[in-house]
Formats: C-alpha cells, structure tokens, sequence
C-alpha cells in the first residue's frame, strides 16, 4: 500500500532564517529562470499542498525535465503548453524523476509517450512506481489488517482509512521502462555536471541532484524549506527503520557547502541549506521528546494513541493513515535504538514503554 503522503506540518515553527532569492512563478505554465539554462516552473495539485516545482534544465538542443506533476489532465495541457509557446518546439531530452510518489511521477508515462524520451530513476524508486503506487489490494492481506490491529486502529477505523485511498483520483499509469540512475554516478546535461546524492526515509531511493561547480541542489522532497515530509512505516515493512535512514541522509546532506541554492519540489527557491537541516533534526527531536513524556507520565500506550500526541490536529483519513505510519517511524527507531520496549496487551495490541 501506497500514495504519496501529505508533507507534515510542523508543530513548532522556527524563525525563517532562510534567504528566498526568486519570486516563485505561478502554476500556469510561468517560469523563473534561476541561472541561464535552468528554469524553475510550477504545476498545480487540486489539494493542500498545492502546487510542486518542476525544473527545465538545457540539455543540447532540447531540455531536460526534472519531475512531472500529477497524471491528470491540467497537467498535460500545461506541458503541451510549455511545450509549443516556451520551447518553441525544442525536443524534450529526457526525464528525470526524484522519486516514486505521484505528484513528481505521475505524469511520467504520458511524457515518454508524448514526447518519445527515456525516463531516468533510482532502480528502487522505478520498481516501488511499477509495484506499489496503486489502490491497497482488496481484500487486504491479514498481514496488513493485523499491522493496524497491533497498532491500535479498530476494523472500523481502518474501513474508512481504505475506503478514502481505494477513492484516490491521482493513482497514476505506469512507465513501461527507465534508465537507471545511481547514488554518486554524475549526469552530463548540457553544460552543467550533475552528481546523484541518494535521499532515503521518504521514499527507498531519492536522488537529489547537486551542481558543484555552481553550488545549485536539486533537492527534490529531501529538503523542503516550510514542511517537513511524511517517513513512514508500512504494512509492508513493519519493522522498517525509515527514519533512521531519513536522519542519515539529513548528515550527508549537510556536506554539501552552507552557501548551496537549494531547489526543492514545494515552496520556495532558497539558501540556508545547512540551517534548514538543523530545523529538520530539531523537529523530529522534539517528536521524541513528546513520545518519551507521554510514556513516562502514562506507562505504556499503543501507536494509534501516541499518533494523538504528535498530530493533534488531522483533517481525514488519509491524513490519519499517514500520521500513523510516521508515528510508527518514531517508534520503530526508538525500539531499535534501545529507548523502548514494545509488549503485547489485550486482544492483538501492542503497547510501547520507556526501556
């Protein structure tokens, strides 16, 4: 089972001591051009979140795309769009997409069929699009409904959870093929070197893309100025350690030079790479530290109740789903450090502890 998650808001927010150099375009086909050859554009998401940043890089004759937008229709006018008025018919060179989820893939099939251009990725983001972005199996797998059970949600409340994910509009078509893409190897696109720094926690095998000769990072959904993105724990994985992996990358990342120009998927275009890094630890720092106080003034409680104590406020099941499988992130990195304990209750229930 899997959908692209809602990005997590914060719940304390820090100072903004980022510097935003560009005034984002608008999500109609407007660009930004943030150095000659490098273009930054918008696609509109009919959600919260809005929009997600899409980049045109010159590659040659033609332009390289970096991530798609949702597969729906708005989404291929406004490419056939950008297509025929900005490139004035100037081929597309090839696609590049960050991760699996769907509003950076979503568009990907239509793409290469549109535009006959190979598509390049991580092997285990193409094989996590191919296998798991799609509606959850029905019926579930016992599995799956005993994750859940041990996590405390009620068969009712997982009823409503599937129900809103089966109903999922965006679910998108399927690429056939790709290039493989991996961690280190560095891409010629037209002047500019590209070396592929590997994200993982939000999904298997992210792939920022950093410019060392001018500083510029592609950073796709592993560095995001004003949210934070979901790092879950699914019926897939269940004693996956994602958010382990997710800090891990947060300390590679924070090799890349402080004065780097970091280019994310949502919001805005902006500098204080290593600043935004620190707010990102100290977040989830602070999530631990809610997990430890709510277990040391109440002794034990299940996944579903601690999902409370970190996301008080949650718009609908799907947003309930993902808070719960990042919880479960918190608390499957806490087990594995030593932190707490986990324990059988009642009936399938499992209940976590201060060690």
């Amino acid at each position: 089972m899997h959908r692209e998650p809602v990005k997590e808001r914060e719940r304390i927010k820090p100072p903004d001591v980022l510097n935003y150099p560009f005034e984002p375009p608008k999500a109609d086909g407007s660009h930004v051009e943030i150095a000659p050859g490098l273009l930054w554009l918008r696609m509109p998401m009919p959600m919260t979140l809005d929009h997600i940043n899409v980049y045109l890089l010159r590659d040659g004759e033609g332009w390289a795309v970096v991530d798609t937008g949702l597969g729906i229709p708005r989404t291929f006018e406004l490419w056939e769009q950008i297509f025929t008025e900005k490139l004035a018919g100037q081929p597309l060179t090839r696609l590049i997409c960050t991760h699996c989820h769907y509003d950076h893939a979503g568009a990907a099939h239509w793409l290469q069929e549109r535009f006959d251009v190979p598509l390049l990725m991580t092997y285990g983001e193409f094989m996590m699009l191919r296998s798991l972005m799609g509606p959850p199996p029905d019926p579930m797998p016992q599995s799956h409904c005993d994750f859940y059970a041990k996590a405390g949600v009620t068969d009712e409340e997982l009823g409503v959870m599937v129900s809103a994910m089966r109903k999922d509009p965006f679910m998108p078509k399927h690429p056939h093929s790709y290039q493989r893409i991996r961690p280190g190897e560095v891409l010629q696109i037209g002047e500019r070197k590209w070396r592929v720094v590997l994200g993982e926690g939000h999904s298997p095998e992210h792939a920022c893309l950093y410019n060392e000769a001018e500083g510029i990072l592609l950073a796709g959904d592993q560095v995001l100025p004003r949210i934070t993105s979901n790092v879950m724990v699914t019926p897939i994985e269940p004693e996956g350690n994602p958010l382990k992996y997710w800090m891990d990358s947060l300390h590679r990342l924070r090799e890349l030079p402080a004065n780097t120009l970091v280019l994310p998927s949502h919001q805005g275009v902006f500098y204080g790479l290593h600043e935004r890094l620190d707010q990102v630890r100290e977040h989830h720092e602070q999530q631990f530290d809610l997990i430890k106080e709510h277990l040391l003034e109440v002794g034990k409680a299940s996944a579903a109740e601690l999902m409370v104590v970190l996301f008080p406020r949650l718009r609908g099941p799907i947003d309930r789903l993902m808070a719960l499988g990042e919880t479960i992130a918190h608390l499957n990195l806490l087990k594995h450090a030593g932190v707490l304990l986990r324990q059988s209750g009642t009936g399938k229930i499992e209940y976590f502890s201060l060690a």
